[in-house]
């Protein structure tokens, strides 16, 4: 009889993401806002995940003023599953910290990378794919991941090249052979991405062995490995001083050019489990409750002659009138009114401020 995987679901929940502002700000990013619900994104990642791991394997790992919000925010997991990563240095530095821990637990423990700030409509149908992708992960030595099925030729996502052939089947489920990981194309190489019907969207997702993990990286990136031994040590010893030196030192970049890209033994699985990144204020049009013209309105409201219109106004009464697609967001200090086709540029906004030395609006 096969012993059910020991799961360990690591939430990423580090980052100060800018393209939600003016309710995103530097101190409360999207993870931590009711956007997609009345919940925060946070909250409903860990809510998703626990039917399957429990609040005792469940992590975060953030810095140190975001760890402060989380232990407000999910008061059921335990405060030492709460790991501070010593200083912002992109993905691949903080999997290393967060799989070395659960590797000191349990070195055949599974490890379940989840970004906090994903929408994920299909709780059921994901559940199911983490579990056979838990299953795949505990019979193989590979590295898993989830591709999305692309729905338009975008230019914003990274793609999975994968093999179609030589499916492997793990609990029922379809896992593939990764040919490659390819960056941001152009609108034109999307565009054959989407023809070729052979690619996914990367979607950030990533399961492991934490054994594994250490092996693949200790072939195929031998510049990350000392961290990795690094971080195991000064775990094993509580020092965080020998912690923040590795931190200090180790280069920063994401998993997937630290590892991912360069692996051999990448298997993904198609996520088709009504998934978005929730990318931009455009991309609550289609989360929101709207009206019969495609109007989207958070607070009171009065709409005469508008349509495709997103607004988010709560507590107050906005009245739209002869309006058409486009993005208004009122906050107590700041207000944004772009077209939605535009809403990219936000950052651009914020590039302003601060060399205008506005920086209290970032």
């Amino acid at each position: 009889m096969m012993r059910k995987p020991d799961i360990h679901a690591v939430i990423m929940a580090g980052g100060s993401g800018t393209r939600f502002w003016p309710l995103s700000r530097r101190k409360t990013p999207k993870q931590f806002l009711p956007i997609v619900s009345d919940r925060t994104m946070v909250e409903e990642t860990v809510r998703r995940i626990q039917p399957l791991v429990p609040n005792g394997r469940i992590y975060t790992i953030a810095n140190g003023a975001q760890t402060r919000i989380l232990r407000r925010l999910l008061p059921g997991v335990p405060a030492k599953n709460l790991l501070v990563e010593p200083k912002g240095k992109n993905t691949a530095p903080s999997l290393i910290m967060a799989t070395a821990w659960v590797y000191l637990k349990n070195p055949e423990g599974i490890v379940v990378v989840l970004p906090s700030d994903h929408l994920i409509t299909d709780r059921a149908a994901f559940l199911k794919k983490i579990a056979a992708a838990a299953a795949a992960a505990g019979s193989e030595d590979a590295l898993i991941t989830f591709g999305i099925p692309p729905t338009f030729p975008s230019t914003g996502f990274g793609y999975i090249h994968y093999r179609k052939e030589g499916v492997r089947r793990r609990s029922g489920e379809p896992f593939f052979e990764v040919k490659a990981f390819k960056e941001k194309p152009s609108q034109e190489i999307a565009e054959g991405f989407l023809r070729a019907g052979d690619y996914f969207w990367n979607s950030g997702m990533f399961i492991w062995r934490a054994s594994v993990f250490a092996r693949k990286m200790e072939r195929f990136a031998p510049d990350f490995f000392p961290f990795w031994r690094r971080m195991l040590e000064a775990l094993k010893a509580g020092s965080r001083a020998r912690l923040a030196a590795a931190f200090e030192e180790i280069p920063a970049l994401s998993i997937d050019y630290a590892l991912m890209e360069k692996a051999g033994g990448v298997l993904v699985s198609e996520g088709s489990f009504g998934w978005s990144d929730v990318g931009a204020w455009s991309s609550l049009a289609e989360i929101w409750a709207r009206d019969g013209a495609g109007n989207a309105v958070k607070g009171d409201s009065v709409v005469l002659d508008s349509r495709d219109v997103l607004c988010y106004n709560p507590g107050k009464l906005t009245a739209l009138v002869g309006l058409q697609d486009l993005i208004i967001v009122n906050t107590k200090d700041s207000l944004l009114v772009c077209r939605k086709d535009l809403d990219q540029k936000v950052k651009e906004v914020l590039e302003i401020l601060k060399k205008d030395g506005k920086a209290g609006y970032i």
